[in-house]
C-alpha cells in the first residue's frame, strides 16, 4: 500500500525535477499525482494498460515510475533536456509502459477505448486505465471516443478525469463550460463515481469498483496541490518556479 512517506517523496522529486529544468505545468502535475501513485502502487497490473491523455502532465508519470525503480535519477535529471527520453510530453515506445505519445490533448481516451476493445475480442482480461484532463471534455474526439466506450459497453476499462477546473487560458467554466461534467455523462451507457481527488481511501473505494460497463471517475482536484501559493492559480498551468518559490514549496509539502 502507498504509504504517506512514499507520497511526499515523489511529490518533492516532482518539484525537484521541474525546478532544475525550467519546466512549468507544475499545477496538472499536482493535481494528479496522488491518483496515479495510488493507480500504480496498488492497482495496476503488470499486464494491464494506462494511457495518459492528458499529455502534459507527463512529469508525474515519470515520478511514479521513478518511485517504482522503472525509471532512475539519472533519467529523471534529463528531463526536457536536449536529447532526453523523458520529454515534456510522454514519448512514444522508450519507456517501459508508456505505449502512445500523447499531449495534443483530446486523444488518449480514443487510444485507450481501441486498446480495451481489443483486449475484450481476444478475451484478454487485462484491464485498460486512461487519465484525462477536464478540459478534454470540450474536445469532440473525446465525445466520439465516449460513444464507442458506451456503446461497447467496455467494462474493462476506467477512465479517471482530472477535474481541476483549470486550463491554459482560464477556468473550464469560463473557457467552455461543461460544468456539472458528471451531469453530461448521465446519459451515456457508463457507471460514474465522483470523489475528492485528493482522498487517498476515496481513490481506493473508486478504483476497487466492480462493474458492468465502462467506469468514469470524476475526481474534483486543486490545481497545484500541497504548495499554497500555487493552489487553484492558472499560472501553474505553465510558469516554471523561481529558487525561492521551489524551496518554499518544498517546505511546504515536507510540513503537510
Amino acid at each position: 500500500m502507498l504509504s504517506t512517506a512514499t507520497l511526499t517523496k515523489a511529490r518533492k522529486r516532482l518539484l525537484q525535477m521541474h525546478f532544475e529544468s525550467g519546466v512549468g505545468h507544475l499545477g496538472g502535475n499536482l493535481s494528479c499525482l496522488d491518483s496515479l501513485l495510488i493507480l500504480y502502487h496498488e492497482y495496476l497490473g503488470q499486464d494491464d494498460r494506462f494511457v495518459l491523455s492528458k499529455g502534459h502532465s507527463a512529469g508525474s508519470l515519470y515520478i511514479v515510475l521513478w518511485s517504482l525503480g522503472v525509471l532512475d535519477d539519472k533519467s529523471i535529471k534529463s528531463f526536457h533536456h536536449d536529447g532526453t527520453l523523458l520529454a515534456g510530453h510522454p514519448p512514444q515506445k522508450t519507456i517501459p509502459g508508456i505505449d502512445f505519445a500523447t499531449g495534443s490533448l483530446g486523444h488518449g481516451l480514443s487510444l485507450a477505448s481501441g486498446v480495451a476493445k481489443s483486449n475484450m475480442l481476444n478475451k484478454n482480461s487485462n484491464k485498460v486505465y486512461c487519465l484525462l484532463s477536464d478540459g478534454e471534455w470540450q474536445e469532440g474526439s473525446t465525445w466520439e471516443a465516449l460513444i464507442f466506450l458506451s456503446h461497447h459497453k467496455l467494462n474493462n476499462m476506467v477512465v479517471l478525469v482530472d477535474h481541476n477546473g483549470l486550463q491554459g487560458f482560464g477556468s473550464t467554466h469560463d473557457v467552455a463550460s461543461m460544468n456539472p461534467l458528471h451531469k453530461k455523462l448521465e446519459g451515456f451507457n457508463v457507471d460514474l463515481s465522483v470523489i475528492d481527488g485528493h482522498d487517498l481511501m476515496q481513490i481506493r473505494s473508486a478504483l476497487s469498483k466492480k462493474t458492468e460497463k465502462c467506469h468514469i471517475i470524476i475526481m474534483n482536484t486543486i490545481k497545484g496541490h500541497g504548495v499554497s501559493f500555487m493552489e487553484n492559480q492558472m499560472q501553474s498551468h505553465y510558469l516554471p518556479l523561481n529558487k525561492k518559490q521551489y524551496l518554499l514549496a518544498v517546505k511546504e509539502i515536507e510540513t503537510g
